[in-house]
């Protein structure tokens, strides 16, 4: 007998005819001699209307009133589901983060795990029933209600194979697996069987939704395999695990696109020791992530620094460095939302020459500018007007031979 630990997204349980639909499956799964251990998100965009339904009553929310009020939508999706459950004739508890011992920090909406207890789900596992657990959320150290930001969910099914000791783990989301590119900008992506821990950190890192970044780091560091799969088809996806690539592998894993970044430029920097320090200690003491940062060469004394941040920060970032850049006699700020990140994947560049060199000419071809540049062992990514995304990541894609030869046909989620 297995012990599997199933994560379901917002869209696999977006509505009661989807919840119905997970349940048949974890149904299936139980009544194959299987343990299981249930993790979900809120239903569809819930959590999105918590925030609007805050929003239009205050304008300064607390973080302990907000995590307090995003809690219910996985709370709600829990019961619901266990209730689906009952109706299947499969003995069923929901249980919230905090009943079930995940234990966080004390930094309300963007909490850290230190600790998953689990032995309510042990309990109910010994005595034949599903543990149904409301995803994204714990209990501090001080011992208030938490979140672990968006997309945690998969932090908590991750945390939670762990602590158990589970046999697997699978993520249940819109789309089949693990893609080369997205298909709703790549048409000739194809989904991959296996994937690097390494390399879908990157990808994550890079801009791709499939899974979120922390819990693909939580799973690194406690080798726990992810089994990323489709709610609508049930078909087998893509193992994320710390298998060795093989050498028969491609060197390219995949072409993320990202559109959710902006980027700010301080022009006429002073070339001088903590000017730097000056600019980014205030973003991150503001909890803005700096993803880019690219600095000319000094003429004439000064220079210019550019970096990217995620476009939700953008308004806060420019409040912050144009302070900055009064204090330290910088002479001009300026931003740009009109920019897209495209990065190339892939385990094989650690022993692969001229990776980027290519990614350049492709792109010259293309008549597609670079703004910005930035590398790591196994990711080349770059800065480009968003107008030429789609035409990059197409062309790249081809240039290292990852076209399937057809068009993908299997029905989408829409982009967000």
């Amino acid at each position: 007998m297995a012990l599997i630990v199933q994560k379901y997204g917002g869209t696999s349980v977006a509505d009661p005819d989807r919840i119905r639909a997970v349940a048949e499956n974890v149904a299936l799964t139980k009544r194959r001699g299987n343990d299981v251990v249930v993790v979900v998100s809120a239903m569809g965009k819930a959590t999105d209307h918590l925030i609007a339904l805050a929003n239009s009553v205050s304008k300064n929310q607390s973080g302990r009133e907000m995590d307090m009020l995003l809690t219910t939508g996985e709370r709600q999706t829990a019961a619901l589901l266990s209730m689906a459950l009952a109706d299947r004739g499969i003995d069923a508890v929901s249980y919230t983060g905090s009943q079930v011992g995940i234990i966080t920090d004390t930094a309300h909406r963007k909490a850290k795990i230190i600790e998953v207890r689990g032995d309510r789900v042990r309990a109910a596992i010994a005595e034949g029933k599903v543990a149904v657990i409301a995803g994204f959320q714990g209990v501090s150290t001080d011992k208030e209600i938490t979140t672990m930001g968006r997309g945690a969910s998969d932090l908590t099914a991750s945390a939670l194979a762990q602590a158990l000791g589970a046999d697997a783990c699978e993520i249940y989301t819109d789309v089949t697996g693990v893609f080369t590119a997205d298909p709703r900008i790549v048409p000739q992506a194809r989904k991959l069987a296996k994937v690097h821990f390494d390399e879908m950190l990157e990808m994550a890192g890079a801009g791709s939704k499939v899974l979120a970044m922390r819990s693909v780091e939580f799973a690194r560091n406690h080798d726990v395999p992810l089994h990323v799969r489709s709610a609508f088809t049930w078909e087998q996806g893509t193992l994320v695990s710390n298998e060795e690539p093989s050498v028969e592998d491609p060197i390219i894993s995949g072409v993320v696109t990202d559109m959710t970044e902006a980027k700010i430029t301080v022009l006429g920097v002073p070339d001088q020791p903590g000017v730097s320090a000056a600019l980014f200690e205030p973003l991150a003491e503001a909890n803005v992530n700096v993803d880019m940062i690219v600095q000319n060469t000094s003429t004439e004394g000064t220079t210019d620094i550019s970096f990217t941040m995620p476009m939700a920060d953008l308004a806060e970032a420019k409040s912050i460095v144009q302070k900055v850049a009064e204090q330290i006699g910088a002479t001009k700020v300026t931003h740009d939302d009109d920019i897209a990140k495209v990065s190339l994947v892939g385990a094989g560049m650690k022993s692969s020459p001229g990776v980027a060199a290519k990614m350049f000419r492709v792109l010259a071809d293309e008549g597609v500018n670079i703004q910005m540049i930035s590398t790591s062992t196994i990711r080349v990514s770059i800065i480009i007007p968003s107008a030429d995304m789609e035409r990059a990541a197409i062309a790249l894609h081809t240039a290292f031979g990852l076209d399937s030869g057809a068009d993908y046909s299997a029905p989408l989620p829409e982009r967000k």
